[in-house]
């Protein structure tokens, strides 16, 4: 006996593409949201956005290619 849900139809592979849509979707609020509150975090914590960004520039300096 054949197993059906190995064989995909039509009406499945719709669905794929559409949570496939819908995946990129929520993936694109979520980092939406999460440049929104890195954002709030930099303007609440500015002392420490700024110790963070110059970490960074040296992490970049330092960095070879």
């Amino acid at each position: 006996m054949p197993d059906r849900e190995s064989h995909e139809d039509p009406s499945q592979r719709n669905d794929s593409r559409e949570t496939e849509a819908e995946r990129r979707r929520r993936r694109a609020q979520f980092l939406r949201d999460l440049a929104e509150a890195r954002e709030l975090r930099d303007r609440v914590q500015p002392r420490r956005a700024k110790v963070a960004r110059l970490r960074h520039a040296m992490r970049m300096r330092t960095f070879r290619w």
